[in-house]
């Protein structure tokens, strides 16, 4: 039972405290005047106000309630160093040991966890105890143990804490710990194949001098590209070739320094989008016809590519009377092309093109060594490869995946993707393209040249499962055989049309080796936690990838064909930072997070970030290193909450009133007599 006196006046307040003000008034006249009665009169006045006022003594039945303690845990990455989380989690147990023998206390736990959302939020300690408090009262807050490295990134201003109770840390971790860290300050998005892309950096090692130097390894797409030797401390700017168009992973790595604590963040990871400055193709028409526009066209409509493009109108055996003064045909700069400025082409693409004497034989042994040294051959046929004037009874026969039979067939067929098609990047997927249950829905051709595969890979096919697309790797370079002249026809729309623009543009981004269009890719990504591994392969069977988190475990996956030539698989990325993967012929990277995330740009144990708020709090912080766990009391609100091995959580004592009961102090009757009396009193004494 708890006791209280309460008013509950009969008048409105504001007349109750004028009637106060009268009678004081009246009754200091009295006095000053020395009036007979004048206390007793003072006397009745009292008992007046308090009839009006009311007093009523209130009986209160409470119900203590329990304070609550809020234990945040910190499990986020920078915690699996040193066994941090170990010392933690059994700084953890013991701790709630003893608040189970505190009576009146109730615990809230809660886990900070590193989360890969995409977003570099780091350690939010403070997110995570607001959550535990979010629906306690203040009253009841005890206070907060927070059990940490004291890597926090959310930790507000001082006078800016939500919490308004002791906070306790305890930190687990060494004092005075070193560590080498390699951070990306900045990096081209965008760069020119064949040139380098500019990346700013800087090596530190925290809690040492910055003296002397460090190597820094580079690896472009899992390939290594040698090392270089930045001063450590300084900001600074090394260069990377880039060497092909689309996307390229650079991986930066630091040497381990003398005092290493974890080399996650001495790894980084930079993508820079190659961008070809621009394609140069040579394009060579044997005679006009009506697929040569589709060509030129189709090549003239990308703005980065320069197109040199010649059609011979002309041999050297043809004869007519036309003086050779009246000719406005230019003279074929064959050596310029073929001799002097041939390797400066992305692209070489003979269009129907028949040997008429015009090319020395030597000028064929030309390009057959530029495609073997890596440049980009793509021959498209007619009927002219068939004859005696083919350009396979030149050198070149030795790079071409394709030999002619001397047949041309002619009659309408919808060109065919191969089994091995369906798997190849240049013909996966097409629009319209046949499956195993359906034939092509696109229009027909009306002639394929016949020729035999002597090497190389036919993706597509013609009636009687001859050879319509053949493509093929010679040296460094690649090839492509096209054995018809009818892509014109889809071009045009006849019969419904097909993909002609799509197919010649995957033909030649694959002939100058864009890495999407590549027969044997493993790629990565990384999106809210999960990474996406896809296997490109024209093998029948993927090997299971091996996967490397950033602290260093591994896990093999297993993948699972979802597609012809295509395998894929998912796995967690529960850690911030570089994940590298292999299956043992290809290797891959993927960065969890942003660039340089918060989580692990410094990882040693501190405690400056949560000392100014532990001590505003009225709490305080301990290493564990120090002193072990230290012991937990229950103490006064107005208290000190800390000493040297322990620390305090408030005892609110807080309180729920189940029931009130009100007794009037001054019943109406006893007022009447005591005004009556007091009256009678004053009028006697002012009689005498």
């Amino acid at each position: 039972m708890n006791y209280a006196l309460s008013f509950a006046p009969h008048v409105p307040d504001l007349v109750l405290w004028l009637l106060i003000a009268a009678a004081v008034l009246i009754t200091a006249y009295a006095f000053f005047r020395r009036a007979r009665g004048a206390w007793a009169r003072g006397l009745a006045f009292t008992i007046l106000l308090a009839a009006l006022a009311n007093p009523l003594i209130v009986r209160e039945t409470r119900q203590p309630l329990s304070d609550v303690v809020a234990l945040v845990v910190d499990h986020t990455q920078s915690m699996d160093v040193h066994g941090r989380k170990a010392q933690a989690d059994k700084a953890a147990a013991a701790i709630k040991a003893q608040l189970r023998k505190l009576p009146g206390l109730v615990v809230r736990e809660t886990t900070v966890e590193t989360r890969n959302t995409g977003e570099d939020n780091g350690t939010q300690l403070f997110a995570a105890l607001d959550n535990a408090l979010a629906d306690v009262p203040p009253e009841r807050v005890a206070g907060a143990i927070a059990i940490t490295d004291g890597e926090v990134h959310d930790a507000p201003a001082p006078g800016q804490m939500r919490l308004h109770a002791p906070l306790q840390v305890l930190i687990a971790g060494r004092h005075n710990e070193r560590d080498r860290k390699l951070t990306v300050i900045s990096a081209a998005r965008f760069a020119i194949v064949g040139r380098d892309a500019q990346i700013e950096l800087e090596v530190d090692d925290l809690g040492s001098p910055a003296q002397g130097s460090a190597d820094i390894d580079v690896r472009v797409d899992g390939v290594e590209r040698g090392s270089q030797t930045v001063p450590i401390g300084q900001r600074t700017t090394i260069s990377v070739p880039i060497t092909h168009g689309g996307e390229n992973v650079i991986e930066l790595a630091a040497a381990p320094g003398p005092h290493e604590l974890t080399l996650q963040n001495n790894r980084a990871v930079v993508t820079v989008n190659g961008v070809r400055d621009r394609l140069r193709v040579l394009l060579v028409s044997g005679e006009p016809h009506a697929g040569e526009r589709v060509w030129r066209s189709l090549l003239k409509s990308d703005p980065s590519v320069d197109l040199v493009h010649f059609t011979i109108l002309r041999p050297p055996d043809k004869q007519d009377a036309t003086p050779v003064d009246e000719l406005s045909l230019i003279v074929f700069p064959t050596r310029q092309l073929f001799v002097e400025k041939l390797d400066q082409f992305d692209l070489v693409i003979f269009d129907r093109y028949r040997e008429r004497g015009i090319l020395p034989l030597a000028y064929f042994e030309n390009i057959a060594r530029y495609v073997e040294n890596g440049g980009a051959l793509l021959v498209s046929a007619g009927p002219e490869f068939a004859s005696d004037q083919s350009i396979y009874r030149t050198p070149l026969a030795s790079v071409l995946p394709a030999q002619p039979t001397g047949q041309v067939v002619t009659g309408g067929f919808r060109p065919v993707v191969t089994p091995t098609g369906l798997a190849h990047p240049v013909t996966h997927d097409l629009p319209g393209a046949n499956t195993a249950t359906a034939p092509p829905s696109w229009g027909r051709w009306f002639r394929l040249i016949g020729a035999n595969k002597v090497s190389g890979e036919t993706v597509m096919s013609g009636p009687g499962d001859q050879p319509l697309l053949v493509l093929d790797r010679v040296g460094k370079g690649r090839v492509a055989e096209f054995l018809s002249d009818q892509a014109w026809l889809w071009a045009r729309g006849y019969e419904g049309g097909g993909p002609d623009a799509e197919l010649l543009r995957r033909l030649a981004h694959w002939l100058m080796k864009e890495p999407e269009l590549e027969e044997e890719r493993l790629s990565a990504s990384i999106t809210n936690g999960t990474i996406a591994i896809e296997r490109h392969t024209m093998a029948k069977t993927a090997r299971p990838v091996t996967i490397t988190t950033p602290s260093g475990k591994t896990q093999t996956v297993t993948l699972n064909q979802t597609e012809p030539g295509i395998w894929r698989a998912t796995a967690k990325a529960g850690e911030l930072g570089l994940y590298r993967l292999t299956d043992g012929v290809l290797t891959a990277v993927a960065a969890a997070g942003p660039l340089n995330p918060k989580e692990v740009a410094d990882m040693r144990a501190t405690d400056a970030i949560l000392a100014p708020l532990a001590r505003a709090s009225g709490g305080s912080v301990h290493w564990l290193a120090d002193g072990g766990v230290p012991d937990v009391r229950r103490v006064p609100p107005e208290s000190l909450a800390w000493g040297t091995n322990w620390i305090g959580l408030r005892d609110n004592g807080a309180y729920r009133v189940t029931s009130v009961e009100q007794q009037a102090l001054l019943p109406p009757w006893l007022a009447l007599i005591l005004l009556l009396g007091a009256v009678l009193l004053a009028w006697r004494l002012e009689g005498r």
